[in-house]
């Protein structure tokens, strides 16, 4: 069979910048491993943090949202393996694989459920509790919809593969758990990192384009950090992120300890200086890729039941999940100045990573997954009749929209 790989990127995959963009060259180290020809295609414009994926083997091509020329990119192309990157470009592009490609295995990349983080964020706002009438949103509708037409929907959260079965009724059968892919913590990575008496100050980091982080940072600025800075009046809070914007930087206040750093070139040396990582996430979805830097850098945390979600299954966490203000900013001061509790939890972080996202036992499942679903696409697909019934005509509002959207383009 021959391997040829396409993906349909939301955006060109900045792994320095964002989580996202490291799970993205996670996938492309999976399908390269098994000798996949692989082009990368986006109609995103590339940012000065874009990955230079050429510099690996992978083709570079730009495409263009409602317009036809991708029907004889793709005829061309041919590929055996179409991955979408979020649902969007499903949409976008998924009818026209399936007219000229109808035999391309299509595999969708979530990176989180959209339905799940924006309705988190709608019911934040509302200042109410998060329900099913926040869940089952017109973004679901969408989400799901693109879960069934394509043959294998990769979830990098066990408990949105639960919202998935119990909520929605999906079958089993299209999801595949596959969350981060990550390289052993090895025994002389821990004894290189930088002790306890060598570490000062806690950490924030995230990219400052997801709401969730920039909300999270606002609220260490106005309730959790003068609270933790009332105990530890030397201490400094150092914010750091990709796309920071005037609304950040002018949080910066060094009298207060509160120092927004910006761009970090390389994640690993700011979170092994930082003694605590700081976390205060109150809506979003998915992994929080942030608390995995801090696992593989020894750095323990501080974390809201939203940010853990998903993170630790049957592992003690990498340090403490509170959700109170109070409580969140007394254990990031415990962690702080205790070094037994410390290297506690900085333990439980290796005992996570090395167990949990361990990148030889997911690559060999999702490989086989792969395999085994092409080998059996045609019996695969019939028992997806909801997804059969998605791709009839009646059903395809998105294609003709693209259509009219084309047409009156050339007018």
């Amino acid at each position: 069979m021959k391997k040829n790989l396409l993906i349909i990127g939301y955006v060109w995959p900045e792994p320095k910048s964002s989580a996202a963009g490291s799970r993205m060259m996670q996938l492309i180290d999976v399908f390269q491993s098994e000798n996949y020809t692989i082009t990368f295609a986006s109609p995103c414009a590339k940012s000065d943090n874009a990955f230079n994926l050429n510099s690996i083997g992978v083709t570079q091509v730009s495409i263009a949202l409602n317009n036809a020329s991708f029907d004889d990119f793709i005829k061309d192309l041919n590929p055996s393996v179409v991955l979408f990157d979020r649902f969007m470009m499903e949409e976008q592009f998924g009818w026209r694989v399936t007219e000229h490609c109808p035999n391309a295995l299509k595999i969708l990349d979530t990176e989180d459920l959209h339905c799940l983080r924006k309705g988190r964020h709608q019911a934040y706002k509302d200042n109410k509790p998060f329900n099913k009438t926040y869940l089952f949103s017109d973004t679901a509708k969408r989400e799901i919809a693109s879960i069934y037409r394509c043959d294998i929907t990769l979830i990098i959260s066990q408990a949105e593969i639960d919202i998935l079965k119990s909520d929605f009724k999906v079958d089993e059968a299209l999801l595949l758990y596959l969350p981060f892919m990550l390289e052993q913590v090895s025994n002389n990575n821990i004894n290189a990192f930088p002790k306890f008496e060598d570490r000062a100050h806690f950490i924030s980091i995230g990219n400052f384009l997801h709401e969730p982080n920039y909300n999270a940072v606002l609220y260490l600025k106005e309730t959790i950090w003068p609270l933790i800075r009332k105990e530890l009046p030397q201490a400094e809070l150092h914010i750091y992120g990709a796309y920071v914007s005037q609304k950040v930087t002018q949080l910066n206040n060094k009298k207060q300890g509160f120092i927004v750093k910006g761009f970090a070139p390389d994640v690993n040396t700011v979170m092994q200086n930082a003694k605590v990582c700081l976390a205060p996430i109150r809506f979003g979805a998915g992994l929080k890729g942030k608390l995995i830097d801090a696992m593989q850098n020894g750095t323990p945390m501080v974390t809201t039941t939203v940010g853990a979600e998903g993170m630790f299954g049957d592992f003690e966490p990498n340090g403490f999940i509170e959700d109170d203000a109070n409580c969140f900013a007394n254990k990031a001061t415990q962690l702080y100045n205790n070094e037994w509790f410390w290297t506690e939890k900085q333990t439980n972080g290796f005992a996570v990573i090395n167990n949990r996202f361990n990148a030889v036992k997911h690559k060999n499942m999702f490989v086989s997954r792969i395999e085994s679903t092409i080998n059996n696409l045609d019996i695969h697909r019939q028992h997806n009749f909801t997804g059969q019934m998605l791709h009839h005509h009646s059903m395809q509002s998105t294609k003709f929209m693209s259509r009219w959207i084309e047409e009156k383009n050339k007018a």
